[in-house]
């Protein structure tokens, strides 16, 4: 009879460990998440400056690219592949003539940030992201992540920059 009580008591312990290893339905498991970021990284914007960039036809931004100091070591010394840790932010504006300089200038050649469209964000853990080269991709407009449809061009788009580790920015000294 002595024996009874402890092999009740085993038996639960073994079904409370079963329970929380397994998986519970509909909550995807870290490896097989998808790969984009749907939260914006804490004190971004006071992160170093990479490189500025320009993206004409529809878009017509001015953006700024930034990353955190793990970023901005890697960017510095050409490290690729990027550590785990490093985060870059790409802030777009609108490419706005300026009225006050151009009067100065006495033509249109100034231009400047206008209103702000998004912010994306690319984050290095390749054990969060392993099917999309180690990274997490992120796009935000008005503090909003973007849905799953609208980010899933952005790992095979970025893809093509294999040489540099899916980045496209290069360090502006």
């Amino acid at each position: 009879m002595k024996r009874y009580p402890f092999f009740v008591v085993a038996l639960a312990a073994i079904a409370g460990v079963v329970a929380f290893i397994i998986p519970s339905p509909g909550h995807a498991d870290e490896a097989t998440a998808a790969p984009y970021v749907t939260e914006i990284p804490q004190g971004y914007r006071e992160w170093k400056w990479i490189s500025s960039a320009h993206e004409a036809g529809k878009l017509n931004s001015l953006g700024a690219v930034l990353a955190n100091d793990i970023g901005y070591k890697a960017f510095q010394q050409g490290t690729y592949p990027y550590p785990d840790g490093t985060i870059i932010a790409a802030l777009h504006y609108r490419n706005t003539p300026s009225d006050e300089n151009n009067k100065i200038f006495g033509q249109v050649q100034s231009f400047v940030p206008g209103a702000p469209t998004n912010i994306q964000f690319m984050v290095k853990d390749s054990t969060k992201y392993p099917a999309t080269g180690g990274w997490g991709f992120g796009h935000f407009q008005n503090g909003k992540p973007a849905d799953a449809a609208f980010m899933k061009p952005c790992f095979p788009c970025h893809q093509k920059a294999q040489g540099t580790d899916l980045v496209f920015t290069r360090y502006a000294p």
